[in-house]
């Protein structure tokens, strides 16, 4: 994660043009993060941190209302019990951080740096749970995760990154399915509602689901550019770790039973997805629910004598009644500066409102604003203020119908093979094709495409269709969707 020469701390590449470069360019200049000294990994500067901050808040509260409890395990994980349950451990090896070494001396059994929980909490779950009583167990963590990436970019490939994980045991597997369920709703409601963000929800197939999970649920966002990006996951666990690890607990009627498990988590990737998501070429532009702050005063500086205090007066007046309505304001008088520069800065940095307020609103009584997500503007009266309340709640519902448009205009139905591969080479879109479950057929549309399946939405489940396979030609009953991943 270098920062690449020849970059401009007034400069910032178009996304129309390079959206790789200016991606780099927007997470630097709007202070979200920086490079570090640590391979592969960032630092999250306090914009990009006061996200994530929102995110913790929003779900934190889910979870609590479900009677979920935080808990914090440790960083280090014996490299034993990852071999316990060998999927798991096949589908994170490439990505294992081992220590094999503290304290000057050899350990005589490695230790894991935590690419996820599941095996250091379900070893301690078999020690906590022996009866039915003791169900359902639900608990979450906040936490920080190593996996040691090849390719890395800030927040959406990281070796080191934040998230939460959940963890769940139940006595049936109806109930973790529907806890699986329940928690892919906490994601896609948080996407849609604080990000503006329309996603796809689905299943994953056998080959893209989590290692040692019955079923992935996963929540796709579709980037302009057509690529996919995985943005949240939940998995129904079935009763695979509970044997491996041997967990049981006895029933109403005295039977020694395993119970059925679910995991889910959303990670500092998310902030990722809303930068390429809804960013443009003037830099971030932040939806208002998640913006600190939501709008920004402008004091505009006068040439003439007497007016200027006046202006100022002015402005924090309004500041201190849009600050007693609940709002996240911050006035900005940094007069050093030309106001085109204070613009430019605001700008890339993505406060959904900017309020101008100069001379001449003064003497009118007015506030212009400028929204960020259009860059629309217009005057506001000193005595209406409730406008900019619904100019707040009109971006953020305008930025999710952009994301919807996205969404489907980057989407295409295919029935051909020819046509899926003459779609790969041009721009790149979500597939929605047929395909016949075959892993077989799934690795070679892969391998000649670089396209693999992302989720069966889960509205598409339960319909019976006809159809080919978009590879074989077999009988095909579901359409998935097929797009490039990050």
């Amino acid at each position: 994660m270098k920062q690449e020469k020849g970059f401009r701390k007034k400069g910032l590449t178009k996304k129309s043009e390079n959206m790789a470069d200016w991606y780099n360019n927007v997470v630097v200049l709007a202070d979200l993060a920086d490079y570090s000294e640590v391979k592969g990994s960032m630092i999250i500067k306090a914009n990009g941190y006061a996200l994530w901050e929102k995110v913790q808040a929003t779900l934190d509260q889910k979870f609590k209302e479900d009677d979920i409890k935080n808990y914090y395990f440790p960083l280090m994980i014996p490299y034993y019990l990852l071999k316990k349950e060998k999927e798991h451990l096949e589908g994170f090896s490439p990505e294992l951080a081992v220590v094999t070494h503290a304290g000057g001396e050899k350990l005589s059994e490695p230790y894991v740096l935590r690419p996820t929980s599941e095996t250091i909490m379900y070893k301690t779950f078999a020690d906590w749970i022996h009866s039915y009583r003791d169900l359902p167990l639900k608990i979450n963590q906040w936490c920080n995760i190593i996996r040691w990436e090849k390719r890395t970019y800030p927040f959406l490939r990281t070796t080191e990154f934040l998230w939460q994980e959940g963890h769940t045991v139940h006595q049936t597997e109806a109930e973790a399915v529907s806890m699986a369920l329940k928690a892919l709703k906490w994601y896609e409601d948080f996407y849609k509602e604080h990000f503006a963000i329309s996603p796809y929800i689905g299943i994953k197939s056998d080959q893209e689901k989590f290692a040692g999970a019955k079923t992935t649920y996963s929540i796709e966002l579709v980037i302009p550019n057509g690529k996919a990006l995985q943005a949240a996951t939940s998995h129904n666990l079935g009763d695979n770790f509970s044997k491996v690890f041997n967990i049981t607990f006895l029933d109403n009627r005295g039977e020694k039973c395993h119970p059925w498990q679910t995991s889910w988590g959303l990670s500092t990737r998310s902030i990722g997805g809303l930068v390429l998501i809804h960013g443009d070429d003037s830099g971030l532009i932040l939806p208002p629910k998640v913006a600190d702050p939501q709008l920004v005063i402008l004091v505009i500086p006068s040439k003439q004598e007497g007016k200027f205090d006046k202006t100022e007066k002015y402005s924090q007046k309004i500041y201190e009644k849009l600050v007693a309505k609940g709002l996240r304001v911050k006035i900005d008088r940094e007069f050093k500066y030309s106001l085109g520069y204070r613009i430019n800065e605001w700008e890339i940095k993505g406060v959904p409102l900017r309020l101008e307020i100069g001379n001449e609103e003064v003497s009118q009584k007015k506030i212009r604003f400028v929204r960020r997500d259009n860059f629309e503007q217009g005057l506001i009266s000193i005595n209406n203020l409730k406008e900019i309340d619904d100019l707040l709640v009109k971006i953020q519902k305008d930025m999710l119908s952009k994301s919807d448009k996205i969404k489907r205009d980057m989407t295409k139905e295919v029935n051909e093979y020819k046509e899926f591969k003459e779609m790969v080479r041009g721009q790149k879109m979500f597939l929605r094709a047929f395909w016949c479950g075959r892993k077989e057929c799934e690795e070679k549309i892969k391998q000649e495409t670089k396209l693999s399946t992302r989720v069966l939405e889960l509205k598409e489940i339960n319909k019976q269709q006809k159809g080919k396979c978009i590879y074989c030609g077999q009988q095909a009953k579901h359409r998935w969707l097929f797009a490039q991943s990050y």
